[in-house]
């Protein structure tokens, strides 16, 4: 108490010297002493506000609802610092299972789901209101489903169209005296190319001419083939698998359609007849480019008159050369279009068209049709009766170790969704897409632009020249958000389907139907200028494209969804998924395919010698490094480093550019405060959502496939290498120098 007291009177002296020493101060030195109090005052109240804003706990439902979703996903038992992939998605890969009808399985496999979802309620959804396309989407949805129709049908469709292409021999009597006197290879492929959209052995299509991407010009290239890739055929080991489903599920196709014809089956002579078909097409195989080799679109570009592609690649069938001129004008025809042997081209596969050249001297014009009929028949035989339904589905079971087939409401909605990609559009955004999201992404936009170019100039290994034009074509590239507004003109949806006649009743034909109508739209292309301000896909689809030739970028509305993106999620979750997906698009334009396309989308080369060196040796760390990671479900097989190159340039380069832009850009609101039950600050919370994206999981044979085809890496080294390159996450997670995600070597090319 007496201490107390002894206070209070130091209290009041010191109280009274103030009373004193006011009585000698002016109004305006009174005043002005007011004013600076009340401003600090003022000051530290919103720092205090702003203090407390940023690190209360946000109890929005949406906060609460990103916390569970984070939380159940990850295993905040693994040191994030050793293994950040299995503390960002071991919960997720706990409780995950691959569903049976799936090859794999990953965040954008269950949004690709919901989404089948949503396509499937509103295809299903009467509307006799609907614009005359919308309707036509719904038929031929109702023609997919309609079971009954199909297997009444049984295989004459197939049968009917493969007469219109002279038929397949093995499948058939006495095909040489019916179909082999008159037998074409030009009439065939022509054919199949025009009416069917098919292209076997010469891969002819009408695309943007690289090196003056407003005009239209024809590319000849390598075709598809029937296993995933050129190594299959080897037929040994991990392929040995695959290999014989494919010869049995020929086989197969064959026995079946030879039974349904009422035509005699002898087991040993189609056996003999299809080991033929896989030899000619392994050889056909094997004369393609690698993967690997074709990543440099310099050197895939080789345009030459008509006249010199028939010189340079004279393909002998039957003791003639194949007629290159009459092949073409029988396809342009169709759009009463005539060429000449001056006509450009250009030729993607010279290596390959080099190689063709004596391949089929060695086969009769009877191997070489069936061979050219398998390859038909095998991309219809899903649309048919469920025979041979069945025998595909087999297939496809070994090729991808999936356990049961797809729901057929799934099949047929994704056909649709991917076949009507602008009344799918309009269906999807009706109903699901909130529309007040486009401006907030056309902001992060804008801010992840800014990160690039001031990125810029830092960078050292870029002289300025080169630097100045990165910047002029970072600033030309165009955003597409959301969906195309014609697509929301009821006239104009009418306009783009009015050829096509569908009936509920006719799957096959009305396949048949967009098929021929599609290949003659894009055909007309050739002698049309290249509209750049169109999108270059459809609105309902879960992914981000960069176009290099239209020098644009487009995010659908279908990736315009959590855990990607949400107007009401913390700033930091959008920067660290979509603000990734941005950034890692942007970065497209400028990696090791994109870099060689300026401004305007043209192919040219503007870079300086130095800085495209420098270049070059910026990229082999990244192809070393990703090509050092070894895949357990795939057997233990290393990445491809080369394959992946272009997806781990920009993976890494997007991550940056999004981390930068969230801490120059990102403002707190209401919503940033921390989110309940994880003890992550908001950078830390970047970087877990930026991880979860890629959670996945396959299957062994799909992984084994996805290593040879798949131009990205999987989901966990996407994570795991990205992160290994970038300081600043083991900054904000504190991962000592040599820990597993803090790697003494690091990769930077942007």
């Amino acid at each position: 108490m007496g201490k107390s007291d002894s206070q209070m009177d130091m209290v009041d002296v010191n109280a009274e010297k103030s009373r004193r020493s006011l009585k000698s101060w002016s109004s305006l030195e009174i005043g002005l002493t007011v004013i600076v109090i009340l401003l600090f005052i003022v000051v530290v109240s919103l720092i205090a506000l702003y203090a407390t804003r940023k690190d209360e706990t946000c109890t929005t439902p949406d906060c609460v609802k990103s916390a569970g979703r984070l939380i159940e996903n990850m295993d905040p038992t693994a040191d994030p610092c050793e293994n950040f992939y299995q503390y960002a998605c071991g919960g997720w890969l706990k409780k995950q299972v691959i569903p049976e009808r799936s090859s794999q399985h990953s965040t954008f496999d269950i949004l690709r789901d919901e989404l089948v979802v949503v396509m499937k309620d509103v295809l299903e959804k009467p509307g006799n209101e609907d614009s005359t396309g919308i309707q036509k989407a719904k038929i031929l949805y109702q023609s997919c489903l309609n079971l009954t129709a199909i297997e009444e049908k049984g295989v004459e469709p197939l049968i009917t169209m493969l007469r219109d292409l002279q038929d397949w021999p093995v499948a058939t009597d006495n095909w040489e005296n019916t179909n082999g006197k008159q037998w074409s290879l030009e009439d065939v492929l022509s054919r199949m190319n025009y009416k069917y959209g098919r292209r076997a052995v010469i891969n002819m299509f009408v695309g943007s001419d690289d090196k003056n991407s407003n005009a239209f010009i024809i590319h000849i290239d390598q075709p598809y083939l029937g296993l995933p890739s050129r190594d299959y055929y080897e037929c040994t080991g991990e392929y040995q698998a695959a290999c014989k489903a494919y010869t049995v599920f020929m086989h197969n196709v064959v026995n079946l359609l030879r039974k349904d014809r009422g035509l005699k089956v002898n087991e040993s002579d189609i056996t003999r007849e299809m080991e033929m078909v896989m030899q000619l097409e392994t050889e056909i195989a094997n004369a393609t480019t690698k993967s690997e080799d074709r990543n440099d679109p310099t050197k895939l570009y080789n345009k030459m008159s008509l006249s010199e592609v028939i010189n340079k690649y004279p393909i002998n069938v039957s003791n003639k050369n194949f007629d290159w001129l009459s092949f073409l004008n029988k396809i342009f025809s169709t759009v009463s279009l005539n060429l000449t042997v001056s006509e450009e081209v250009v030729v993607y596969a010279p290596e390959y068209l080099q190689k063709l050249k004596n391949i089929f001297t060695k086969y009769s014009p009877r191997e070489i049709q069936n061979y050219i009929m398998w390859n038909q028949a095998k991309s219809f035989v899903g649309s048919l009766s469920s025979a041979y339904k069945d025998a595909k589905k087999d297939f496809y079971k070994i090729l991808y170790g999936v356990k049961s087939e797809t729901a057929e409401w799934r099949r047929c909605a994704r056909y649709v969704s991917s076949n009507m990609e602008k009344a799918a559009g309009r269906l999807y955004v009706d109903e699901a897409f909130v529309g007040e999201s486009k401006q907030m992404v056309e902001d992060l936009i804008e801010q992840i632009r800014k990160v690039f170019i001031q990125n810029l100039q830092e960078i050292s290994w870029m002289d300025q020249e080169t630097k100045a034009k990165a910047e002029i074509k970072m600033k030309a590239i165009r955003q597409r958000i959301g969906y195309p507004q014609e697509i929301m003109d009821n006239a104009k949806l009418d306009e783009e389907y009015k050829d096509l006649q569908f009936s509920s009743e006719e799957y096959f034909s009305n396949k048949l139907q967009i098929l021929e109508n599609s290949q003659k739209y894009k055909l007309k292309w050739l002698r049309q200028k290249v509209d750049k301000e169109a999108w270059i896909t459809g609105a309902a689809v879960v992914n981000a494209f960069y176009s290099s030739n239209k020098n644009q970028i487009v995010f659908p509305a279908g990736i315009l969804q959590p855990p990607f993106f949400s107007r009401s999620q913390p700033t930091a979750l959008n920067f660290g998924a979509i603000g990734m997906v941005i950034g890692h698009e942007f970065t497209h334009g400028f990696d090791d395919s994109g870099r060689n396309f300026d401004k305007d989308g043209n192919l040219v080369d503007w870079w300086t010698q130095q800085s495209a060196e420098n270049f070059k040796n910026l990229s082999q760390c990244m192809v070393y490094k990703y090509g050092n990671f070894t895949w357990d479900t795939a057997g233990g097989q290393h990445l491809s480093g080369i394959n992946t190159l272009g997806e781990n340039i920009a993976d890494n380069g997007g991550i940056r550019q999004a981390y930068e832009a969230y801490k120059r850009y990102g403002k707190y609101s209401e919503k940033d405060g921390l989110l309940p039950g994880i003890k992550l600050n908001h950078e830390q919370l970047f970087f877990l959502n930026f991880a979860q994206v890629w959670c996945g999981k396959y299957r062994p044979e799909t992984a084994i496939s996805s290593i040879k085809t798949d131009q990205h890496s999987p989901g966990k080294f996407r994570v795991i290498g990205t992160l290994q390159n970038y300081e600043e996450f083991s900054d904000v997670f504190h991962c000592k120098k040599n820990q597993y995600m803090n790697p003494k070597q690091k990769c930077r090319v942007w």
